[in-house]
């Protein structure tokens, strides 16, 4: 009965045991990448492949190329506001190099400075890159210059959508228009191409979108969570994968599918190329140079446009928050990039209960406390299981402390004389481990809720915690925890082992430690679970005990 009081430390050491288990992944050692050879060197300049059906032409033909310069080149700079995102727009290639989250600040003390999720500069240089290519001429690409007549959108109050174009001619009198459509409420920028051939012959076009963002191996501080960032993808065969940046340097990206969608994910946030559901793409990712990487899709299939004909090309974009409501209205499995593990089954229903609970009481905070009181009410019955034997164990420990002074080092004796204490008072030694162990899943999934949750970013709850994302700064909330887990450690049965007892002693004070750089949210869960079982635990110790005198 001793061990079952570990199991409940164990199922708090689960949960660092996953988080150590995602830092190594992310942040640990990786083997460094072999020798650069002049002939990889010049596959890895090429930043998209060519398709089964596609020859590329010569580089200056339009051929899509990684820049070698500290700095991306530059030309005229577009500027787009909705309601949502300020888009930065650069004539140079039609990049977008800056996308700014309105809704989602900087910080929780910075609110009028909006999270820039795109950036084309710096250590956290990512940008979205589109174009065309083809082997009969030249075509816009992320190196071609387009025209433009206006640099200032901004999406009117009275309609719902603006659009953007760009303009160039290609040598052969080929036109092409580049256009951007932005919606209100929205972060899908639709992307499509206007085609007219002017020229004599007949053109086969094909698409192309990716990513291109620097990820350097970073040492993980004790506030930064352990949240997925890298590649993902999703295909009708093989559904959601993810691709790490050090899959691409090992073995780079390229596979052949039919609609899906192909991304790049951080915490709370995601960018995701999305092909139409009938299009054949070549998903591809591969580093390029350097802590560089490009992430992305090209078109298989061609838009075959004939002399004095107009043709069209489409694709869109996502580039926002990982809000459930949103992404699963976009592409079939868009929302598996709210990553909740192997436990989404669990995590999913919570995550559900979490937002209706929420839209009822209108604050983070309060739906995590009702959340946890439902979950608490649920498992009620096997909770008063486990705390019924470990009362029945506080009971009988006086008893279980005069054999072991009686018998002192002889194990067997002592065991025998403890089943047989057992025996007389009906007592189950292991009545309260199989309840705490099925509730374990339960607890690890909610982890996995509160941390993955983009809509309790910088969310307040009371007083002096403003942001339930990050820790509590005078750490009030994790002391109040590590005061309810020695509460806990009172009301159980002193282990009879002195070692283990120190050890038990020890680890509220371990506990508390480990939690001063959770993020509030998480504390505050752990919190009203313990105080609850504190007064479930209480009641039952009560009245077991005054059964027995």
């Amino acid at each position: 009965m001793e061990n079952q009081r570990l199991i409940l430390f164990i199922a708090l050491a689960a949960v660092i045991i996953m988080i150590w288990q995602e830092w190594q992944l992310e942040y640990g050692p990786k083997q460094g990448p072999a020798a650069v050879t002049e002939t990889t060197a010049k596959q890895n300049s090429q930043t998209v492949p060519a398709t089964p059906d596609v020859v590329l032409p010569q580089q200056g033909a339009g051929v899509p190329v990684a820049a070698k310069q500290a700095e991306l080149p530059s030309d005229s700079r577009i500027t787009v506001t909705t309601d949502l995102i300020e888009v930065a727009i650069d004539s140079y290639g039609g990049d977008i190099r800056s996308l700014k989250l309105l809704k989602h600040p900087v910080a929780a003390n910075e609110p009028d400075s909006p999270f820039p999720l795109l950036r084309e500069s710096g250590d956290e240089l990512f940008i979205a890159q589109s174009g065309l290519i083809g082997k009969d001429g030249r075509y816009p690409s992320h190196d071609t210059r387009y025209s433009v007549t206006k640099t200032l959108y901004q999406l009117p109050s009275d309609q719902n959508q603006v659009e953007v174009a760009l303009n160039w001619k290609s040598p052969e009198g080929v036109r092409f228009s580049k256009i951007f459509t932005f919606h209100r409420d929205s972060y899908v920028i639709d992307i499509r191409y206007e085609i007219n051939n002017a020229s004599r012959s007949v053109r086969k076009v094909h698409q192309y979108g990716q990513f291109r963002r620097n990820h350097a191996d970073k040492s993980m501080g004790l506030t930064a969570l352990p949240t997925y960032a890298g590649g993902a993808i999703y295909t009708p065969e093989e559904h959601y994968e993810k691709i790490t940046f050090s899959d691409m340097t090992d073995q780079p990206l390229k596979r052949n599918v039919k609609g899906g969608w192909v991304a790049l994910l951080q915490h709370y946030f995601v960018g995701s190329w999305m092909p139409g559901p009938e299009d054949f793409s070549q998903f591809y990712g591969r580093r390029i140079d350097g802590d560089q990487y490009v992430t992305g899709f090209t078109s298989i299939l061609p838009v075959e446009i004939r002399p004095g004909e107009q043709g069209q090309l489409r694709t869109r974009l996502y580039v926002g928050p990982k809000e459930h409501k949103r992404l699963i209205k976009l592409s079939e499995g868009m929302d598996l990039t709210v990553d909740f593990g192997l436990l989404t089954f669990i995590s999913a229903p919570l995550y559900w209960l979490l937002t209706t609970i929420h839209d009822w009481v209108g604050n983070w905070g309060l739906a995590i406390i009702f959340l946890t009181l439902i979950i608490k009410l649920v498992f009620f019955p096997l909770s008063a299981a486990s705390y019924k034997s470990m009362a029945h164990m506080r009971r009988v420990q006086p008893k279980l402390q005069a054999i072991k002074e009686r018998y002192g080092d002889d194990k067997q004796r002592f065991n025998q004389a403890m089943m047989e204490i057992y025996k007389t008072e009906k007592i189950n030694p292991l009545g309260g481990c199989l309840p705490i162990l099925i509730q374990i899943p339960v607890f690890i999934a909610l982890y996995w809720v509160l941390l993955e949750t983009v809509e309790m970013r910088h969310a307040p709850f009371v007083l002096w915690i403003r942001d339930l994302s990050s820790p509590d700064p005078y750490f009030i909330l994790p002391l109040i925890m590590g005061v309810s887990m020695y509460a806990q450690h009172w009301l159980n049965p002193a282990p009879l082992d002195p070692i283990q007892k120190k050890i038990m002693q020890f680890m509220p004070a371990m506990f508390t430690v480990f939690f001063l750089f959770f993020p509030a949210g998480l504390v505050l869960y752990w919190v009203v679970n313990n105080i609850l079982s504190i007064a479930q635990q209480w009641q039952i110790t009560r009245m077991i005990e005054a059964q027995g005198r």
